[in-house]
């Protein structure tokens, strides 16, 4: 996988954070610059760790996952884009214009472990590909960090219009780099 795919992921899977950063900076009368650089490490550190743990468990069954490593990746990102378009179209905004710029550390925490569920099933689709996982991380865990700060601004300024969109961006994104993936293995693309 090459940097290029590997940036595309990393914004797909960041997608959610952004939805989410979207939406408090929405509730901000103010921006609260603590607020969002918090929520924004957590967002970024979590978005490394599963990626991370999905990684480690795939390579310990690596044996097993080779044969069809590919099969495993498209189906992999295939879903989460799909799951991605599937709750932009159909789930309700629930951004409201109440204060809160004062997000609790447990909120913080459960949001964070929210939007990075996605990146544990990446991070196995990882192990399958052999990718170097370090560099996939730390481009992952970076672009969420900035996607995050840069959703908050955008919620604060221009309100809830961009989270679905972003939503089905990163889902689309994510469903054609498994289908690149699954053509290259199938030899239909070099």
């Amino acid at each position: 996988m090459g940097f290029v795919e590997l940036l595309l992921v990393a914004v797909g899977v960041s997608m959610d954070a952004f939805a989410v950063s979207v939406c408090k900076g929405l509730g901000m009368r103010a921006i609260d610059l603590r607020t969002t650089a918090v929520m924004a490490l957590f967002f970024g550190g979590f978005q490394m760790i599963m990626p991370l743990a999905g990684w480690v468990l795939g390579s310990q069954f690596l044996w097993l996952i080779a044969p069809v490593d590919h099969w495993i990746a498209f189906g992999l990102l295939g879903c989460i884009g799909a799951k991605m378009i599937w709750e932009a179209a159909h789930e309700e905004a629930d951004c409201g214009r109440a204060d809160t710029s004062h997000v609790s550390l447990r909120e913080i925490l459960a949001l964070s472990v929210a939007t990075s569920i996605d990146a544990l099933a990446v991070g196995i689709s990882f192990a399958a590909l052999a990718v170097d996982i370090v560099p996939a991380v730390v481009t992952i865990g970076l672009t969420t960090f900035v996607f995050s700060l840069a959703g908050v601004t955008v919620g604060h300024f221009f309100g809830a219009r961009f989270e679905r969109p972003a939503n089905v961006v990163g889902g689309v994104v994510l469903i054609l780099i498994g289908i690149k993936i699954l053509l290259e293995h199938l030899g239909m693309l070099s």
